[in-house]
């Protein structure tokens, strides 16, 4: 059945569903879909919003280049049972900003090519959470969120004033771009924001007047998030920035504090949140699960710790409630690796650990970033060769734990390329990837519990 109608873009199945609408009417790994209901399909968003209908017309043409025009009638939000090759149905969207303080411009050279890929994408932020500054979308992109109704969508507004932002994002529409949160906000699209904070630059009365000008956004706007500019040794020839002493992180922490129970007062919330790493630097304590808001800024670095203390104790609460501990003939060495960040938290789980369970041993080791600098605080960007280099020789037990953010997303790969199975090799000792929590951190370490 071919259709003379114009050429459109093509978006390639990969594979196609056991028993699905889509293997029924015969589409397979291969063919493209092009369009639905007479309507050319952009992206995932498109095709999603399509396929919601009980009655579709789908576009497809095959590999020799032969269309074919399928009517389907089905159930309402029935999946086709289509995945297609690429996730957007569509290219990753490139950052066209040159930030003041971007992390990617501060790598290496020598890496993986990836790993210097800048996205801007607002469909990864919503997908995926990614940060978006808007400076990338068009008034077409604005008028498909809004149509589509997709919440939320995270937004890099590092401060509210037009002229600073333009300097900071070096793009001199990045102040007009402000705008568009306007109309966001007037269909109702729900936004979480964050602030990169660069010292004399978007702090002190400048960070203030953000704050106040996103409180406007309250309750669209469900958080903001502030966090240090992390700063590598990779620096030359890039925009003077200084890293922020404790002095200073006691001064963001006042303010922040401040206007937490101004919005609190106010709105119900605390709306304006300080990443994890400025209490660490500050000295002082974590704040309760309750200031954070139900944790929507977790991925951002915010409550993790809160998090990961909390989910420990319920889960030893629970372990001594019903009587599972350990009797006194445990005799268990282990070993855990991890950034400067977590490292005191996880020192104080371990020593709990070891208090209720006589004869397990937890060697817990501070790893310094000497790949990326020592500022850089965070296990998430600890490099293979700093674990090497810094546990070798150590005494690691029967089994070394390593926390799943030190790799890349479903792979056993550091961000330098060298594999955990390399690792276990180098340090002649089996290791364990860890889940980010804390019932995940005390089964990890008592696993004869869980596996009896």
């Amino acid at each position: 059945m071919k259709d003379d109608r114009r050429e459109k873009k093509k978006h390639i199945v990969k594979s196609v569903g056991e028993g699905s609408i889509a293997q029924e009417m015969g589409i397979c790994p291969g063919d493209s879909i092009l369009a639905i209901n007479d309507t050319e399909i952009e992206d995932i968003f498109d095709y999603q919003f399509l396929v919601q209908d009980t009655y579709i017309e789908v576009l497809v043409e095959k590999p020799d280049g032969e269309q074919w025009l399928l009517e389907i009638d089905k159930e309402a939000d029935e999946d086709l049972g289509i995945t297609f090759e690429s996730g957007l149905m569509d290219e990753y969207r490139r950052c066209c900003n040159k930030c003041i303080f971007c992390f990617i411009d501060q790598m290496p050279k020598g890496m993986r090519e990836t790993l210097y890929f800048k996205d801007d994408d607002s469909r990864l932020s919503f997908l995926q959470g990614n940060y978006v500054t808007l400076t990338n979308m068009s008034d077409h992109d604005i008028e498909r969120i809004c149509r589509y109704r997709l919440s939320p969508i995270n937004i890099s507004f590092h401060t509210m004033n037009p002229e600073l932002r333009c300097r900071m994002l070096n793009n001199r529409f990045a102040g007009e771009a402000l705008k568009k949160v306007d109309a966001l906000k007037a269909v109702g699209i729900r936004m979480n924001g964050q602030i990169v904070l660069c010292k004399g630059i978007n702090d002190g009365k400048e960070l203030e007047f953000s704050i106040q000008e996103l409180m406007k956004y309250i309750p669209n706007l469900q958080s903001v998030s502030v966090v240090p500019v992390g700063l590598t040794r990779y620096r030359e020839g890039l925009f003077p920035l200084e890293p922020f002493e404790p002095e200073d992180a006691r001064a963001v922490l006042e303010l922040i504090h401040r206007y937490q129970k101004i919005c609190y007062e106010k709105y119900g919330i605390h709306f304006i949140h300080a990443g994890d790493e400025w209490y660490l630097l500050a000295g002082e304590e974590m704040p309760e699960e309750e200031r954070y808001d139900g944790y929507l800024q977790l991925e951002n670095g915010v409550g993790m710790v809160r998090l990961l203390l909390n989910e420990f104790r319920e889960e030893t609460d629970r372990l001594k409630k019903e009587g599972k501990l350990p009797d006194r003939n445990l005799k268990k060495e282990i070993s855990m690796a991890t950034g400067k960040l977590a490292y005191p938290f996880l020192s104080e789980m371990s020593q709990e650990l070891m208090g209720l369970c006589p004869g397990l041993m937890i060697h817990i080791y501070e790893i310094r970033n000497d790949f990326f600098g020592e500022r850089i605080t965070v296990a998430g960007l600890l490099t293979g060769q700093d674990l090497i280099t810094q546990l070798k020789g150590r005494r690691l037990g029967s089994r070394l734990l390593l926390t799943e953010n030190m790799l890349r997303d479903g792979e056993d790969v550091f961000l330098d390329d060298i594999r955990v199975p390399e690792l276990e090799k180098t340090l002649q000792v089996p290791i364990s990837i860890v889940k980010s929590s804390g019932r995940d951190f005390v089964e990890a370490v008592l696993e004869e519990l869980y596996h009896e």
